[in-house]
């Protein structure tokens, strides 16, 4: 057999072989279950070799006899690149979701210019879930975005000043089951002017009232039996209106607060002690209807 006819035949059957690599190859990056490393003769160095092979049993069978070598080296260069190319992954680069946190998004649902599901009160929960759309910013809240309630007395945390109601004590709108004593909202002796600690702990009570605004309350002053009755109205009065002063100035509208002072009249505890006289000394917050 003549040697160009031979080389022919190798190339054919080459030819054919590395076509069916690489075809699997194609197959088998289209199927997202198939190994991320593939079958070996699919490798891009198995193509690369088997198309040099190719390449250089064609070169050689189509070269006249003074340039065989060169023939058969050129051809194993170019069937050794093609090769390689033929069987190349192909599998395309995993696209990123662009909202992650959504999950699947189903048709429909309306979305922002990014394609994300619009979240309107920026909850973190989308319109299409939130069982309570127009959640105040910054309120922590559930997987159906509706506020946590941590003591599920059907008040939310943002808005009770009560956060550590036993389970199943009826509360009223303040989240309290009765009054409630503002601890450590004390005074300068003798005056009604409060401490530094007694306004941060009223911050927090301001930011509850301000997000529950169809709540009016009661602020009531307490002191102990020391001193005249007159005195010690007067005194009581002065203080829980110092208190309803300071919510106002935190942004609690003042007609939805009345201060009233009760002097010695209310104690909680006896006035013969000075721990007595001081749970008597108070200021307490009630619903008021």
């Amino acid at each position: 057999m003549k040697k160009s006819t031979t080389g022919l035949l190798i190339g054919s059957a080459l030819v054919v072989g590395l076509s069916g690599c690489a075809s699997s190859a194609s197959q088998s990056s289209s199927q997202s279950s198939a190994s991320s490393d593939g079958s070996w003769y699919q490798h891009p160095f198995v193509c690369g070799l088997a198309g040099s092979v190719i390449g250089g049993s064609i070169g050689y069978a189509t070269s006249s006899s003074s340039d065989e070598e060169s023939g058969a080296a050129t051809g194993a260069v170019a069937g050794a690149a093609i090769g390689g190319l033929l069987c190349a992954d192909r599998t395309p680069e995993p696209v990123a979701p662009q909202c992650p946190s959504y999950g699947e998004v189903p048709a429909g649902v309306a979305v922002d210019a990014e394609g994300c599901p619009l979240d309107s009160d920026g909850d973190g929960v989308p319109d299409y879930r939130d069982q309570c759309p127009g959640t105040p910013a910054g309120v922590e809240v559930n997987a159906n975005g509706c506020p946590l309630d941590s003591d599920n007395d059907g008040v939310p945390d943002y808005r009770d000043q009560c956060p550590n109601t036993p389970a199943g004590v009826e509360v009223n709108a303040l989240g309290c089951p009765d009054s409630v004593v503002l601890q450590d909202v004390n005074f300068e002796f003798d005056s009604a002017q409060l401490t530094s600690n007694a306004q941060n702990v009223l911050n927090g009570v301001a930011e509850r009232l301000v997000s529950n605004p169809d709540v009016r309350v009661s602020i009531e002053g307490h002191t102990d039996s020391r001193g005249s009755d007159e005195y010690n109205k007067n005194l009581s009065q002065e203080r829980a209106q110092s208190v309803a002063n300071y919510l106002v100035s935190r942004g609690v509208e003042a007609n939805r607060m009345r201060a009233v002072g009760y002097g010695e009249e209310q104690p909680i505890a006896s006035n013969e002690t000075e721990e007595g006289r001081f749970q008597n000394r108070r200021v307490e917050l009630d619903e008021w209807n």
